[in-house]
């Protein structure tokens, strides 16, 4: 019954020269190509995939705001990023964790909304701030994507207009070390947190 009558109103509509609107495509916050581990807490939706146990994330005290982070402390969840992503939660996104404080060069491939970039020294002093770094597409070539360098230990990246709502600017301080990061999801930048040595 429920076929038939799905076929004469789709056979009414071609009578009357109409099409039926196609199904909306479903809206991840994170399509396929984004990193599974993405945990739900920093996105503004659900992924399209996703696996468990999930990315540690944590609060982290900016001068006007606490903002939660996903930590990527290895190369490969910082060569992936937030590659693929659609939608972050207000005041949510990533710190990358470095093994030493350098200059580092971050290139947007596949990165589908605009960002703020933060880069931190290791006492977490900012010394530099990217605001509304460019979104590319999938498809976007090569040497059209963009691209920021800053000097640090960590780097954060945040919704685009994020870091000046939150009173991050070059020299303000953000606790990048706070108490409760187990030791199995430290890089060798954060060690130093638990060693009584905190700077």
């Amino acid at each position: 019954m429920r076929k038939e009558l799905a076929f004469g109103i789709a056979l009414a509509l071609a009578e009357l020269g109409a099409t039926p609107a196609p199904a909306p495509a479903p809206s991840y916050a994170a399509l396929t190509c984004a990193n599974p581990l993405l945990p739900p807490e920093i996105l503004d939706g659900s992924p399209a995939r996703s696996v468990k146990p999930a990315l540690y994330n944590y609060d982290l005290a900016a001068p006007a705001a606490t903002i939660h982070v996903a930590f990527a402390g290895d190369s490969e969840t910082r060569e992936t990023g937030l590659m693929c992503v659609t939608r972050l939660r207000p005041r949510s996104g990533m710190i990358f964790v470095f093994e030493r404080s350098d200059d580092w060069e971050f290139w947007m491939k596949n990165t589908l909304i605009p960002l703020d970039m933060v880069w931190l020294e290791r006492d977490g002093t900012v010394t530099n701030v990217a605001a509304n770094v460019p979104a590319s597409t999938l498809s976007t070539a090569d040497d059209k994507i963009a691209r920021r360098r800053g000097h640090g230990m960590f780097v954060i990246e945040l919704p685009a207009g994020e870091a000046l709502r939150d009173g991050i600017v070059k020299g303000s301080k953000i606790e990048v070390c706070p108490d409760g990061i187990p030791p199995e999801h430290l890089a060798g930048g954060l060690k130093s947190c638990w060693t009584g040595t905190r700077s």
